[in-house]
């Protein structure tokens, strides 16, 4: 999650966008419109306007679901090489990458194809690659932005020299045995946090104590014994990362010269922030209790919106109903620097 600077979809196209991991249905707490006039002259009332910033988690409330490269255990040991080539690729990737890849194919329509490539070339992660030769077949879940990673990973492994190409391959309970069985799919862009607790919980059972936290290092270093339980190994994890996010208006931002939830807090101790998430928000450590305890946020009011990072929730910020809300750092209608 970082602070961003590029303006965000207009709000009809907004509007008309939907979230990857939404939920039906949603239920207010309170009038969007009385809100922001409730809280007229208060410091940190909802401020309108199209563009949107995400605020950088300085103090890691989320866990770290950092993009991360996922082979099989069996074909990465037959095959060293390809691990190497696609740790390449997490030194090059960021979460602005994401960002405006999902937007390209998502907002401008642009093939996953044609936009993996361009970053391919953009980025300068084929120069110096360690070559190898075979057949790969990289994995895809079924939503834009790992269709567009699995794509990028295959178009590295083809200038390494390797026959490469990617699968659709449905949810993590299905890939992940695929990848497992390594028949399939040998490769699979993953994220940190996310697979190191389904992990985790596939070898200790589903009441398993998390072990993944807001810490690359640490994380990694817990899903690294539990996936060779499984019959996986992983490479490097990427800057760029997809995880829960906050975001508020650039106008906003401007006016309080704010770039971190840190920040924010620091300038909002008035209790006049209105915060906008899904149903579960108010009790999630994720979301108000985590903002509330990690950072010392006071908030005047909670809005609900059920669509969890989606149109509703995005159009709620832009129109001032509420001052910042639950998103998600890669969505490609936010902002990017």
């Amino acid at each position: 999650m970082r602070a961003r600077t590029l303006y965000i979809a207009p709000l009809a196209l907004a509007l008309a966008l939907t979230a990857a991991c939404g939920e039906s249905g949603s239920s207010g707490t309170g009038g969007g419109s009385s809100n922001t006039a409730a809280a007229a002259g208060k410091t940190c009332a909802p401020v309108p306007g199209d563009k949107l910033v995400v605020l950088d988690d300085d103090k890691h409330l989320q866990n770290a679901d950092n993009v991360i490269p996922a082979v099989n255990a069996k074909f990465g040991q037959a095959n060293p090489g390809v691990l190497p080539v696609l740790n390449a690729v997490s030194t090059k990737l960021t979460t602005d990458d994401l960002v405006k890849m999902n937007a390209a194919v998502d907002v401008q329509r642009q093939s996953v194809d044609s936009v993996a490539s361009k970053w391919v070339q953009d980025s300068g992660v084929t120069e110096g690659l360690q070559k190898g030769s075979g057949k790969v077949v990289v994995g895809a879940a079924g939503f834009t932005e790992s269709k567009v990673l699995a794509a990028v990973y295959a178009d590295v492994l083809k200038s390494a020299g390797y026959d490469a190409t990617t699968r659709d391959a449905g949810n993590r309970e299905l890939y992940l045995k695929a990848l497992t069985a390594g028949t399939e799919i040998q490769a699979f862009p993953e994220y940190l946090a996310t697979v190191t607790e389904f992990i985790n919980k596939q070898v200790n059972g589903a009441n398993a104590q998390p072990v993944a936290s807001g810490d690359v290092d640490k994380t990694k270093a817990a899903l690294e014994p539990l996936a060779g339980k499984v019959g996986l190994t992983f490479g490097d994890p990427a800057e760029a990362a997809d995880q829960n996010a906050f975001a508020v208006t650039t106008a906003f931002a401007d006016k309080l010269k704010v770039k971190t939830l840190s920040e924010l807090a620091d300038a909002c101790k008035d209790g006049s922030l209105v915060l906008g998430g899904p149903t579960e928000c108010p009790t999630r450590p994720f979301c108000q209790p985590g903002l509330e305890q990690t950072y010392g946020l006071k908030f005047a009011k909670f809005q609900e919106y059920g669509d969890t990072g989606g149109p509703l929730t995005k159009a709620a910020i832009q129109k001032g109903e509420v001052t910042m809300g639950l998103v998600f750092s890669s969505d490609g209608s936010l902002a990017t620097s």
